[in-house]
């Protein structure tokens, strides 16, 4: 039974072999799906559509997360720091993306105790730790104004997100709510609708943005009774930053001469007055994987670039760097894997099936020093995967340890299966591309296609995983 079922998940793949939890999605759809015992050697033979390009979406955070364990370590913590530069005073970011507006106030009040009750110069808000886009390329444009997409910037403060709210009205207008600290600008000129108004139109809730962080709201919105939540993704870090650092300055009573610029100074005696500094390495991480943490993953590729190749980072040396450290360190060959960036966003990524399962067991055969998988979401019970609709019931619930990914049109799952004492016993990858089910807004509620296929393929994993291996 046991080498059955891995003869079996090896032709997953084929064209030839028929696996009939395929036939529940829509004709079109494109898919690889690798399940292997950890006990066994590595196949030697994949099957060829495990060898073929698929848009990783976010499982390709664990190629990121191996990344940063072999190169950076888990002592690796982003550094904030606040300098003095002749009559300059200097705040050094590098990248962090867990740095909030309150910890840059603790920066500069503890400068104040110091002695800088006032800044004869200039401050500097030193962005040089990063070059290049603050997006990658294959970003696309209609997500850049939501937080999941926020700038990859050296200057990061409060996740570069800022929360709202939209309201409909009786008079058939909206109106919108920012929290008076955060300088944005918001206008609405959406309309409040009736659920038949919507449907009749197909007219939906649009987000225009434009320079100095300004946001506009145009279409409509269907009528209810509480506020919309809303995250808006900072357009102008720097900008935003520095509007922060006037309000900080004035709350703290530092006087300030110059201006807050953004650069560095040409001084370069600089003294540290203070540094702040963000979680470790492994908390970092957790928190990307979990909730799969697009901007953490991005600054995490930039530092890597600065890192490994000894210079300001990019999406463009970071992802190479990836590759590098990847190979140097685990022989896993990434060159013709495509990447633009480390969070799997941009729809340019590529990546084969059969190297993800590599890169997998190669995670599970040094969790020792890695500690890589107890970092992941568990089936049903935590981070991403906690209220995915397939993996809410057992036998799948707590029987999974995975990475999700999703993007339009992709439905991905890269893991381990769990054998009855809770280790994992198998991996498996799950690759689905050109997934577009037809929608049918009159007709009665259905289990989507992919749940349907999820569920049947889920529980083929916790049974190969938890099976009596063959005496």
């Amino acid at each position: 039974m046991h080498k059955l079922l891995v003869s079996l998940a090896a032709l997953f793949s084929s064209v030839s072999f028929a696996y009939s939890p395929l036939d529940t999605l829509p004709t079109g759809t494109r898919s690889s799906l690798i399940l292997e015992s950890l006990s066994s050697p590595q196949p030697e033979q994949q099957p060829e559509l495990s060898q073929q390009l698929f848009p990783p979406a976010s499982t390709l955070k664990l190629v990121t997360a191996l990344a940063a364990k072999l190169e950076l370590g888990d002592e690796f913590q982003f550094e904030t720091s606040i300098e003095t530069a002749g009559k300059d005073l200097v705040i050094r970011f590098n990248g962090d993306p867990t740095l909030k507006t309150k910890d840059l106030e603790l920066l500069l009040s503890r400068a104040k105790q110091k002695g800088v009750s006032h800044i004869d110069g200039d401050l500097w808000l030193d962005n040089s730790q990063f070059t290049g886009y603050d997006r990658g390329v294959g970003w696309p444009w209609d997500i850049l104004g939501v937080c999941y997409s926020a700038p990859a910037s050296a200057i990061t403060l409060d996740e570069n997100c800022v929360q709202a709210s939209i309201y409909t009205q009786t008079d058939g207008h909206t109106r919108v709510y920012v929290p008076e600290q955060y300088p944005i600008h918001v206008s609405t000129q959406a309309r409040t609708v009736t659920e038949t108004e919507q449907e009749s139109t197909q007219c939906d809730l649009e987000l225009l943005t434009s320079p100095n962080n300004h946001y506009q709201l145009n279409g409509c919105l269907k009528e209810r009774s509480k506020p919309l939540p809303l995250k808006f993704a900072v357009q102008d870090p720097a900008q935003y930053s520095t509007r922060m650092v006037y309000k900080l300055l004035n709350k703290l009573d530092i006087a300030l001469k110059g201006e807050v610029k953004v650069g560095s100074p040409e001084s370069s005696d600089n003294q540290v007055l203070a540094t702040h500094y963000s979680p470790k390495l492994p908390q970092l991480l957790e928190t990307m994987l979990k909730k799969s943490d697009n901007l953490i993953a991005d600054n995490l590729t930039k530092t890597l670039g600065a890192h490994f190749y000894i210079q300001a980072g990019s999406f463009s040396n970071g992802t190479e760097a990836i590759k590098q450290i990847i190979f140097s360190n685990t022989a896993i060959n990434l060159e013709h894997s495509q990447m633009a960036d480390g969070s799997g966003l941009s729809r340019n990524n590529r990546l084969t099936p059969q190297d993800m399962a590599h890169v997998l067991r190669y995670i599970w055969q040094h969790d020792e020093e890695l500690g890589l998988i107890k970092l992941m979401p568990t089936s049903g019970e935590s981070g991403t995967l906690q209220y995915r609709r397939s993996m809410r019931k057992a036998p799948i619930k707590g029987q999974i340890i995975a990475k999700s990914g999703s993007l339009y049109g992709s439905y991905n799952m890269a893991g381990y299966g769990l054998d009855k004492n809770g280790q994992p016993q198998s991996l498996f990858v799950q690759f689905v591309t050109d997934y577009y089910p037809i929608k049918k807004s009159d007709g009665p509620a259905v289990v989507a296609p992919i749940t349907q296929f999820e569920t049947l393929f889920y529980q083929d994993v916790v049974q190969f995983s938890q099976a009596k291996p063959k005496k």
